[in-house]
């Protein structure tokens, strides 16, 4: 049977993550972590670019007024239209980076960090306000990944990848409460990374040193699995004009004889309908 994804872009990223749709310009951004930098593809043209940042960068997302949003290793910084950056939140701690992000339904950022050395506690998920004005929402977390909202935005999912689960919020007026678990990843399937939630309610899973993605439905049952030719599949969005199409990032860091599409860029087409993505406001 024909494999259902398809190589969009093939790269070597270190750590390839967080992949965007940019609706306004019909492009996808993604990032590699490690590697510092900024991509863009046109998958209309198969126009890319990529940007160098001076510092880790673990997500980056468009602002409702143009330009972008970066969730980088010493805070939260804006790329302006004309490419001018600014600070918008600047906190740097030592010894700890910048991780995934998301933009909530109201327009603020949901910001993840982590530590270099992955212990337990010394990350935290904060909401950011276009202001600027920022609220640690947890602040006991070791590697703080996938972060979505249900189609109605009263639920908020969220992974902390060591815990090797999905677990779900009460979501309202930008609060979080009622703490559960969707689903447990077994230990033979990796490491829950990124994840993305589609116009059906149903939570897209990547697994780190699982090879996959996984589709969970709202009741947190298993219904779908997309195999992938590489072990560390690291975050899923949908893209293209219809929202149609599962983007999929990879990583290849800590690899020993990496499989030669390990870094690359995955799309499998038609494989669902995503959930259009508010910009942040700010």
């Amino acid at each position: 049977m024909t494999a259902p994804y398809e190589v969009a872009v093939r790269a070597e990223a270190e750590l390839g993550e967080g992949p965007t749709w940019d609706a306004a310009a019909g492009r996808l951004l993604w990032i590699d972590i490690l590697g510092s930098r900024l991509h863009t593809y046109d998958p209309a043209t198969g126009h890319r670019t990529v940007r160098r940042t001076e510092q880790h960068i673990g997500a980056v997302k468009p602002r409702a007024g143009g330009g972008l949003v970066l969730n980088l290793r010493d805070g939260i910084g804006l790329l302006g239209p004309d490419d001018g950056f600014r600070w918008l939140h600047h906190e740097p701690v030592p010894g700890r980076r910048a991780n995934d992000a998301a933009v909530a339904p109201d327009g603020a950022l949901w910001a993840g960090t982590m530590r270099y050395d992955e212990a337990p506690g010394g990350g935290t998920l904060s909401r950011v306000t276009g202001e600027g004005t920022v609220d640690v929402v947890l602040d006991d977390v070791a590697v703080s990944n996938g972060t979505g909202w249900s189609p109605d935005g009263r639920l908020m999912y969220y992974i902390d990848s060591p815990t090797r689960r999905v677990d779900v919020f009460d979501h309202a007026d930008g609060r979080v409460s009622g703490r559960r678990t969707l689903a447990g990843i077994e230990e033979s399937a990796g490491f829950p990374d990124g994840l993305t939630v589609d116009a059906e309610g149903c939570v897209w899973v990547a697994l780190w040193q699982g090879s996959a993605v996984r589709r969970y439905t709202p009741d947190g049952r298993l219904d779908r699995v997309i195999e992938l030719p590489v072990p560390l599949v690291t975050a899923c969005a949908f893209g293209g004009p219809d929202l149609t199409d599962l983007y999929i990032t990879t990583a290849r860091a800590g690899l020993t004889g990496p499989p030669a599409l390990a870094g690359s860029l995955f799309v499998v087409p038609r494989a669902g309908k995503g959930l259009a993505q508010p910009a942040f406001a700010g």
